[in-house]
C-alpha cells in the first residue's frame, strides 16, 4: 500500500461544499460501521476524513484529528448529523490554522469534544421528533390513497420523498453549522422555525386523524327495533362524529404505549384479540 504523503504545508481553506460533502458521506455511511463501543463514530470519521486531510497537513496533526473524531458518537441523522458535521468541519479548520501558525491553540481537544458531545444528545431528540415522528408519516399519509388504488407510487413515494427531504434538510443544517459554528443550534430557537415545527406537528396529527377515520374500516354491527323502526347504532354515531370508533382505537393504542412502553407487537396482538372477540359476538 502506498502511503499518502503529508507535510507541513499551509492548511487548505474549506468551504460550504466541504461541509455538504461531509454530510453526504455521513448520510450514506450512517449505520454501516455501527459499533457497540463507538456507535456512529466510524461514520463521523469517514464523513470528515476529506476535510481533515485538507487542513491537517502533518502526520501528527492528522492522527490526532482522527483520534478525536473516532471517540464515542451518536446522534440523529439530519438535524444532529447536519449541524455537527458542519460545525466540526469549521472547528477543525480553525484548529489546523492555529497549529500551523505556531501560536497558542485555543481550539483545544476538550473544546472540540465538548462541542460534539454537548450537541449530539440535545439535537437527537428534536431531530427524531421532527423526522421520524412527523415528516415520515406525512409522506406515508400522502401516498396511502395511491397504494390503495394499486399504484406503485404508493410504495415508492414515501421512501423517495423522505430520502430527498433528509438530503436537503441535512445539507442546510451542515451549511448552517459550518457558517455559524456552535451557534447553529440556536436556529431551533428562532420564532419562525418554531412556528414551522408547530405547523408540521399539527399537520402530522391532522394526517393521522384522516388516516384513522378513512382507512380503518371499523363500525358497530348493532341495531335495535323501536316502535317498528330499525335503529342502527353506527348510523347514530356517524350522525354526530363520523370515524369515532377508529379514532377511539388509535387513542387506546396510544394510551397503551404511554403506560406500557412502545411495544408494537404486544399492542397489535391486543388489538387483534379484542376486536376479533367483539366481531365474533356480533358487536363489530
Amino acid at each position: 500500500m502506498v502511503k499518502e504523503e503529508t507535510g507541513t504545508r499551509e492548511p487548505e481553506k474549506l468551504t460550504k461544499k466541504d461541509a455538504a460533502k461531509a454530510y453526504y458521506r455521513w448520510y450514506f455511511a450512517n449505520e454501516i460501521p455501527h459499533s457497540n463501543e463507538r456507535l456512529l463514530a466510524p461514520s463521523l470519521l469517514w464523513a470528515l476524513k476529506p476535510s481533515l486531510r485538507k487542513v491537517h497537513k502533518d502526520d501528527d496533526g492528522l492522527k490526532a484529528a482522527y483520534k478525536r473524531t473516532i471517540e464515542f458518537f451518536n446522534t440523529q441523522l439530519t438535524l444532529g448529523g447536519g449541524i455537527i458535521t458542519g460545525t466540526l468541519t469549521n472547528m477543525e479548520e480553525k484548529r489546523a490554522n492555529e497549529e500551523h501558525a505556531g501560536g497558542p491553540v485555543m481550539m483545544s481537544d476538550d473544546m472540540l469534544n465538548m462541542t460534539k458531545t454537548g450537541l449530539m444528545g440535545a439535537l437527537a431528540g428534536v431531530g427524531d421528533a421532527i423526522d421520524s415522528g412527523t415528516i415520515q408519516y406525512i409522506f406515508i399519509a400522502i401516498a396511502i390513497p395511491w397504494a390503495l388504488a394499486g399504484s406503485a407510487w404508493g410504495a415508492l413515494f414515501p421512501s423517495l420523498g423522505f430520502v430527498l427531504y433528509q438530503l436537503l434538510i441535512g445539507r442546510y443544517f451542515a451549511h448552517a453549522g459550518f457558517t455559524q459554528g456552535r451557534e447553529a443550534a440556536n436556529i431551533l430557537n428562532d420564532d419562525k422555525v418554531q412556528n414551522i415545527l408547530s405547523l408540521l406537528s399539527i399537520l402530522g396529527m391532522f394526517m393521522m386523524g384522516i388516516l384513522a377515520g378513512k382507512y380503518i374500516p371499523l363500525g358497530l354491527n348493532l341495531s335495535f327495533e323501536i316502535s317498528n323502526e330499525v335503529f342502527v347504532m353506527q348510523d347514530f354515531l356517524d350522525s354526530f362524529m363520523p370515524g369515532l370508533l377508529p379514532i377511539v382505537v388509535v387513542m387506546a393504542v396510544y394510551y397503551y404505549y404511554v403506560k406500557k412502553g412502545l411495544n408494537a407487537n404486544k399492542a397489535s396482538l391486543w388489538v387483534a384479540v379484542i376486536l376479533g372477540a367483539l366481531a365474533l359476538v356480533g358487536i363489530l
